[in-house]
């Protein structure tokens, strides 16, 4: 692997469109969930990811398997365990003609770790990167604190932002628009939150104009108004077909649908934040227990083994996701073959509540969103059932994304339903992001919301981090997925399926990371 990524890649060529392509078009994607901010390094969610592609650049870009491929930099290659070189692109300009320079690189790694009030950055992609210099206006030269065999991959969720235009401002400027000055392939116009994003096409993009002279990217939250929509002809495209959905859109003459295996599993998340008492879980006569059930490896266990993973799939989820007891799909890099998912026992489970002092169970309640992920509150609710069954007494309460977020960053929950997109497509992601200990300093475990720490789990993921052989650093991810098996730090339930329906004429490429973009879609020729 590390080879591939070392190798020098050749530059991608221009994308040739024809006059008749570049006619006045409009596409219209139904997006799922909400884009909260144009802010390409406040908030690390798949919507503002998705939507950042199409204003900004990165260095290294991935394709819809997860691939690399150029873009800002044109090749790359490491010069030591300590030293990467990217060639950078030229003639690359701002949507505002300004020329990109290394300088808007430089301003970027150093506004990515401190952007104010951020519920879960990107500074984890440069937790190992040390300093950076530019021997010529053509070269870029990383240095790393450590060993960093996976630099090419960090950097491919990494976006550069200009200088001159962000400099001294906030994520209300790159919301307004005033801010937002990128180098991708369309320009922003508006940004609604909760409604949509306008964007116009970047006829100077470096890579060639593309086909949609204009994208509207409509937030339309509720499944059945998002499918309604594709149906009336309102939007071309929506992402995150409804399970229940799926076989009559397949059936119907107008409309097509796509699907590809998706890298983002599902989880059940506690807090270990808290020690003593909360309201939010409680004895059964409704009295806050005195100290932290989650930090009970035998209660996290019993809750685990506990859930159904193949009703849910077969019931919920009707056959889109696959049972899981890690979070990547077969194949990827770091998945453990020896890790199943956790097989339910609810008698089993029983004893385990009764051994760790909860012979009776408890009452806790659990908190989802209702318009994220595919199917999230109906799976919130059928953990809860099976929960009921073994005596831990379930209150459900369902909260709008835009509402779960800011909750969820102040550790407010006790009990959430979480999800996960290993972008990457290796087992580092969710170690670093997920159950690494969050640590501003280290920039480890942005995304920890539960803020489980474990000496034994930061110390493996470091060591498998900066190991520069393929193989060994493998042979520790299976090993760091096994202890992840072990210690419980999340309850995993499945791996998703992507799927997508959209109207005949058009040529769509799904994306394993479930980014919607308009750059992946095309008429057909």
């Amino acid at each position: 692997m590390l080879k591939k990524l070392a190798a020098t890649l050749a530059v991608l060529a221009p994308v040739t469109v024809s006059a008749q392509t570049l006619s006045a078009q409009t596409l219209t994607i139904g997006a799922a969930a909400p884009v909260t901010t144009i802010d390409p390094h406040f908030h690390n969610m798949g919507p503002n990811n998705a939507l950042s592609m199409h204003i900004f650049d990165k260095l290294v870009e991935r394709d819809g398997q997860s691939r690399l491929h150029p873009a800002l930099a044109t090749s790359w290659r490491a010069i030591s365990d300590t030293e990467w070189e990217f060639k950078l692109r030229q003639g690359v300009t701002w949507h505002d003609g300004r020329p990109f320079t290394a300088d808007d690189i430089a301003f970027s790694f150093a506004r990515i770790p401190d952007v104010p009030n951020s519920p879960g950055g990107f500074g984890g992609f440069l937790r190992l990167v040390e300093r950076i210099e530019v021997p010529d206006p053509q070269t870029l030269r990383v240095h790393t604190r450590q060993p960093n065999p996976q630099l090419p991959l960090d950097l491919a969720s990494v976006i550069i932002v200009s200088r001159h235009a962000g400099e001294g401002m906030g994520t209300e400027d790159y919301n307004s628009g005033r801010a937002a000055i990128g180098t991708g392939p369309y320009r922003l116009v508006s940004f609604r939150p909760g409604d949509r994003v306008e964007m116009v096409r970047n006829d100077a993009y470096w890579a060639g104009p593309q086909p949609w002279t204009r994208v509207n990217y409509r937030m339309v939250l509720n499944d059945a108004a998002r499918t309604a929509a594709l149906l009336a002809g309102d939007v071309d495209l929506i992402e995150q077909i409804p399970s229940s959905d799926v076989a009559r859109l397949r059936r119907d003459p107008r409309l097509q649908v796509t699907e590809v295996a998706s890298l983002r599993t599902v989880y059940m998340a506690p807090n270990f934040s808290r020690e003593g008492a909360t309201p939010l879980v409680t004895d059964n006569a409704g009295v806050p227990l005195p100290a932290n059930p989650f930090r009970d490896i035998r209660v996290r266990r019993a809750l685990s083994m506990a859930i159904n993973r193949d009703a849910l799939v077969e019931r919920v989820m009707e056959g889109g996701a696959v049972a899981s007891g890690q979070w990547l799909p077969e194949g990827a890099f770091g998945y453990n073959p020896a890790i199943r998912p956790q097989r339910f026992d609810a008698e089993g489970a029983k004893r385990l509540l009764a051994e760790a002092g909860f012979p009776d169970g408890f009452r806790l309640t659990l908190h989802t969103p209702n318009d994220r992920w595919p199917n999230d509150s109906r799976i919130a609710q059928g953990v809860a059932q099976m929960w009921t069954r073994i005596g831990v007494r379930v209150q459900l309460e369902a909260l709008p994304f835009s509402a779960f977020v800011p909750r969820r960053a102040r550790q407010e929950f006790a009990m959430q339903l979480g999800a996960w997109g290993s972008s990457t497509g290796e087992a580092s992601n969710f170690m670093i992001n997920i159950v690494s200990s969050y640590d501003r300093a280290k920039l480890t475990g942005a995304n920890n919301a539960g803020r489980y720490s474990n000496p034994a789990v930061d110390a493996l993921t470091a060591r498998a981090s900066v190991e520069m052989d393929d193989a060994r650093r493998e042979a520790l991810w299976h090993e760091a997925v096994a202890l992840v098996d072990q210690e419980v730090p999340t309850l995993q339930l499945f791996q998703l399926n992507n799927a997508w329906a959209l109207r005949r004429g058009l040529v769509h490429e799904p994306r394993m990371d479930e980014r919607t973009v308009a750059m992946g879609v095309r008429p057909a020729p």
